[in-house]
Parts: structure tokens; sequence; C-alpha cells
């Protein structure tokens, strides 16, 4: 079977299990082939399927994530590698950084804070903006941060950005120019999509049953790590803008709402 016959047939059996399945094909079958997707369009098509093409479509068939599979995901202007055990970086997440290139404009951090860094994704996508940066992502995973301290070393950031174990800002003293956060936002008893829910890390994805809970403790903590002139950016979930600007206002801090692409509340900007 040539590879564009082999890629109509794993399309349609994706179909159930994936908003992209034509797509999701294309990634795995470059994969296989060891190209790039667009190497595989333009010129590959009629290859031979390779036989490690099947087993990749039975691991997307059991819902696990095109990221887990293919062992590393873009975002902003880097690649993040990653795997079970770390939240898969999503688009929507842009959103903070966005926001932090309008804060600064012309000026940059030199120190970043990222909670919660899971693969270092926004740390590191930080870092590579504003090359004179120095940072520090906290996560209470040893898994996750193995795989934040490899993106960091194959990024030649090993110099630049520091990781370790904590639970959000406890014990840290210093100020930040710049701190990130993508807390757990997801409701107990909210649905959730079978792909995230069987695969990507609950620790990440869950936080009580008003999905809350990471904001309660993680917003009072951003008063006091602001350096001057400094800024926080925190994801939100939907329908949540709302309750984190009452606990920044109580907190002290003021809260602007900023959208991601879709026109969806994401991000939460506080100073």
């Amino acid at each position: 079977m040539t590879a564009r016959a082999a890629l109509a047939e794993a399309a349609r059996r994706l179909e159930p299990v994936s908003r992209t399945p034509r797509l999701d094909a294309e990634l795995l079958m470059a994969h296989a082939l060891g190209v790039e997707r667009e190497a595989l369009l333009l010129g590959r098509l009629g290859d031979p399927a390779p036989a490690a093409f099947e087993p990749l479509v039975a691991r997307r068939l059991a819902r696990e994530p095109i990221a887990y599979i293919l062992g590393r995901r873009a975002f902003w202007t880097i690649e993040i590698d990653v795997g079970p055990g770390a939240l898969v970086p999503r688009p929507d997440s842009e959103t903070l950084l966005e926001a932090a290139v309008t804060h600064f404009g012309e000026r940059a951090p030199a120190r970043v804070l990222d909670l919660g860094t899971g693969p270092g994704t926004l740390l590191l996508a930080a870092l590579d903006q504003w090359p004179g940066a120095q940072g520090l992502g906290i996560d209470r995973s040893d898994t996750a941060l193995a795989y934040a301290r490899r993106n960091a070393a194959r990024l030649g950031m090993t110099e630049r950005a520091r990781f370790a174990r904590g639970d959000w800002a406890a014990g840290i003293d210093a100020r930040f120019d710049l701190v990130l956060a993508n807390p757990p936002y997801i409701g107990t008893d909210e649905a959730l999509d079978e792909n995230v829910r069987l695969h990507e890390p609950h620790e990440a994805l869950f936080a009580g049953a008003d999905g809350l809970d990471a904001y309660r403790v993680l917003v009072p903590q951003i008063p006091r790590l602001l350096a001057a002139g400094g800024v926080a950016a925190v994801e939100i979930g939907a329908g949540q803008a709302e309750a984190v600007r009452a606990l920044a206002r109580t907190a002290g801090l003021s809260a602007e709402v900023r959208l991601d692409l879709g026109g969806r509340p994401r991000a939460v900007i506080l100073t």
C-alpha cells in the first residue's frame, strides 16, 4: 500500500477519536518515514507505507495525544519535548506571552518565574523571546521537571533556566519582572475530551469542584513576587474571568482579561 492510500484509510479510522483525523494521519506518516510533514506531502505520498505507521495509528486510536506519540510539540518560537506525565502545550497558552510582549514593549524582563512550569513550556518560550533574561520554573511533578530540564538543555538554555520542585511560590522570596502561570483550572466533574482525560496528568488539569482551587493559592502570592513595573500573566478557563479578577482585587492587584485567538477569555494580566 502506498503512503497516500494508507493515509486515506487511517484518516477514516481516526474520525471517531480526533477532530483532525487527516492531519493526525499525515503527522504520524511523516514521523514513521522520518521526514517533515511538508516533505511527505510534496514528494513522498507514492512511497510504500512504512511498517512503523500502523503501530502509531493504533496508539492514536487509543486516544493517546499526538504530541506524546511524536514526542514533541511546537509552541511560540520553540519546540517542546513532551510525553506521559507532562501537560501538552496548547496554542491558547501563547496568549500569556503575547500579553507579556505587549506589556514590556521595547523593554525586556530580566527575571522570569513560571509557576507550574510542566515541561518548561512558558518559561523557555519567554527566555527565547528575551535572550538576556534568566528564569526559574517551579513544579510539583518530578516527571514534568525532567522534561523541562531536557528541553532547556536541547534549547541551549541550561545557564539561563533553573528548575525546582515546589508548591507554587511557597518558599520563594525573590522578585521577578514577569510571572507566568498555567495552573489547573478544570472542575472535577466537568466534561473533558477523552484524549486529554485518559492520558494527560490529572494534577495539571483538575482543581477542585469549581476549578478555582489553584487560583485561591496562587493569586494571593503574586504581590510579593512582582518587581517594580512587573506583571503576572495567568491562564484561566472558561467562565472563570470574574472569579479570578475578584481574587486579584482582594490581593490588592489590578486585573485585565485578555482573549485568545478564538475570542475567549484566556488570561488575566495582574499588576
